[in-house]
């Protein structure tokens, strides 16, 4: 039955950007805790202790654009325990329980920066949840983050960890503890505990509940980059092994914990632009419409992100993605624009372009939010799905049980998992993932507008290699394989295979495979899907990967000495000596650099170079795919290749 909207809108309390607070400064600017910045505080040559003052001791303005990794530590912590009493029961240092009754405790010197004011525990409480102006404590240093709020999708939630210390929820969210994330901290300092309130050098911490302990457990092969969230990529074996990827080893990004829902209790709630609403029980969902089935690739924006930073020799701020944030299924569930049409929006309309709804917005129960274009959700053949199985099976819990988008051809980011509410829109999601990440900027822009570059949707053009295999010594041309060569000298064999693929539904025509970094080329032999001709199920537009296989043979000549900086990663396959001790011998290999790019049927190929597409982000890592190989051309082996070269000896 349709409805008007609830008194509380569930996308709207999580997604809803608050507008920035201005706040008169209590004192003069001085430099901040690691001494580079410049932030608000008294200068006056001494250690001050602050008094209270019911003012901000910042300025509020524009949220800065990197907050969101710090921010998203602190995420959803109502399923935690406040840790505000610890520092309630805490006992200054000079009456430590710890301290003989009959000895004097010593007196701690405090030699830290005098500059900066000192805050007693009792006032740094009194910022907590309900104040306007909430600050954390990290390690002995106080910070505001009245200026993150702004920007923060789980809106009124992040305050749970106002008033106390964050490392606590930042020992659980391991993910933020990266060099990068404190640095973005670091702006937000305003002083330092009070000494007397310091144990060991630390404020006193309570332990809170750990919410990732009710997460699935998870296929060990999987490639884990960080255990809390889990986000874990698919190793590659197993990206080369089936057209389809098991849904144990299908690659897992996840910015929070794993929601644990009852099917039975599943309601999906769909708000229309003005305001009528409309829900579905997973049983609605499976009943009322008809099934749909497509084969699918999501790949994370980050995917080969470590190639991007190795590549272009600078730092990219993100997970470390190598070759395996991407996998390919089989979805099945309702067209999104069935369930849109049932829920009374003119679907028509939409396909026209005649509607003033312009994007679609997804929430996840754990508050994760994105939207895509309604041009992309009603289009016939685009192939949205609400999806409730994978690989014919339900989905997993990882993957978004019992419900999640899947947004064939899009960065994977736009397909939210465990999904609880989708709302029409004339604009983008107001999520801090739609607005403030999901972006890419030029090489030369380390500071950004956020608000200036459009939301990563559709898929570049993207190829890796994820078996790289060498072989024996043959003479060119008489080992067979899909490339022939007849010089006649000696070579390596080497077997190679991927993937490729190409966002909005574009095939993939071409795979070039050059054995000398790029100098020459010869084309890979793309796979057929499921060794057969392509399926029913998938879909309207290639939205599934092309896996490609190259059998060939890399010449002698080919082999020069390794080169560290050209940015190739290192084979693991790579033929090595059989003594690794053998220091000689060691210094005697020779490499080359395998390079993968590939084509689609727009003819968009991937480009030459990371460094020309580098972002601060590290999103949409494309370049070629460079491998080194690297040979023993210790006097030895060489003797035995010359063996191999001579007639009658292959």
């Amino acid at each position: 039955m349709n409805s008007r909207r609830p008194a509380t809108c569930l996308a709207r309390h999580f997604g809803r950007l608050v507008k920035p607070r201005v706040w008169p400064a209590p004192w003069p600017l001085r430099p901040s805790c690691d001494g580079r910045r410049f932030s608000l505080g008294r200068q006056d040559g001494a250690p001050q202790e602050a008094k209270p003052d019911k003012r901000s001791p910042r300025l509020s303005g524009r949220p800065a654009p990197r907050i969101a990794a710090l921010v998203a530590a602190v995420a959803l912590v109502s399923v935690l325990m406040s840790h505000t009493a610890a520092l309630d029961s805490h006992q200054p240092a000079d009456a430590s329980i710890f301290a003989s009754s009959s000895t004097k405790p010593a007196k701690v010197v405090d030699d830290r920066d005098p500059s900066l004011p000192r805050f007693r525990l009792a006032e740094i409480r009194k910022h907590g949840p309900d104040s306007d102006s909430p600050w954390v404590i990290y390690g002995d240093k106080v910070y505001d983050i009245t200026q993150w709020i702004p920007a923060h999708p789980g809106g009124q939630v992040i305050l749970h960890a106002a008033g106390g210390s964050i490392e606590p929820y930042w020992n659980i969210f391991t993910i933020h503890k990266n060099d990068y994330v404190y640095e973005i901290l670091s702006n937000y300092c305003i002083g330092y505990v009070h000494q007397a309130d310091l144990i060991n050098g630390k404020p006193p911490q309570e332990h809170i509940q750990d919410p990732f302990a009710d997460d699935p457990a998870r296929h060990p092969s999987l490639i884990v980059r960080t255990a809390k969230p889990c986000n874990a990529e698919t190793p590659e074996d197993a990206l080369s092994a089936h057209f389809v990827t098991a849904n144990d080893l299908f690659y897992v990004r996840n910015h929070m914990w794993v929601p644990k829902v009852s099917p039975d209790d599943f309601v999906l709630t769909v708000e229309l632009h003005d305001g009528t609403v409309k829900q579905y029980t997973l049983v609605d969902l499976k009943t009322k419409f008809a099934p749909h089935k497509i084969t699918a690739v999501l790949q994370c924006s980050g995917n080969r992100r470590s190639h991007m930073s190795q590549g272009s020799g600078r730092p990219t701020n993100g997970l470390a993605w190598d070759v395996g944030a991407i996998s390919n299924a089989s979805w099945e569930g309702v067209r999104l624009s069935d369930v849109l049409n049932d829920a009374g929006f003119d679907v028509a309309e939409g396909i026209s372009g005649a509607s003033e709804v312009k994007h679609v917005h997804f929430s996840g129960m754990e508050a994760y939010g994105s939207s895509i274009p309604l041009k992309k959700a009603v289009d016939p053949q685009g192939d949205v799905l609400l999806a409730y199985s994978m690989n014919d099976e339900p989905l997993p819990r990882d993957h978004g049980f019992p419900l999640r988008a899947v947004v064939p051809g899009h960065v994977a980011a736009r397909s939210v998992k465990w999904l609880s509410h989708i709302a029409l829109s004339d604009e983008e999601s107001t999520s801090q993932w739609q607005r403030r990440d999901y972006k890419c900027f030029g090489p030369n822009q380390t500071k950004v507008d956020w608000d200036a570059a459009p939301a990563i949707q559709e898929l570049p053009v993207q190829s890796a290699m994820t078996r790289v295999q060498p072989g024996g010594w043959v003479v060119a041309g008489q080992q067979g394989g899909d490339t022939k060569q007849t010089t006649g000298e000696a070579a390596q064999r080497i077997s190679l295979e991927g993937y490729a693929f190409s966002g909005g539904g574009r095939a993939i025509i071409r795979v070039d495979v050059s054995l000398d970094g790029g100098k020459s080329w010869t084309q890979a032999r793309l796979v057929a899907d499921n060794d057969t001709s392509p399926q029913a199920d998938q879909g309207h537009a290639a939205w599934a990967w092309k896996q490609w296989r190259l059998d060939t043979s890399i010449p002698l000549a080919a082999f020069s000495q390794a080169q560290a900086h050209d940015g190739a990663t290192p084979s693991s396959s790579s033929s090595s000596s059989t003594d690794s001790h053998d220091k000689d011998e060691a210094a005697s290999r020779r490499c080359t650099t395998v390079v993968v790019k590939a084509t689609d049927d727009a003819y968009n190929s991937q480009p030459e170079s990371h460094a020309a597409t580098w972002n601060l982000r590290g999103n949409l890592a494309t370049a070629w795919h460079r491998v080194q190989v690297c040979a023993d051309c210790s006097p030895k082996a060489l003797a035995a290749a010359e063996a191999v070269d001579k007639p009658g000896n292959e």
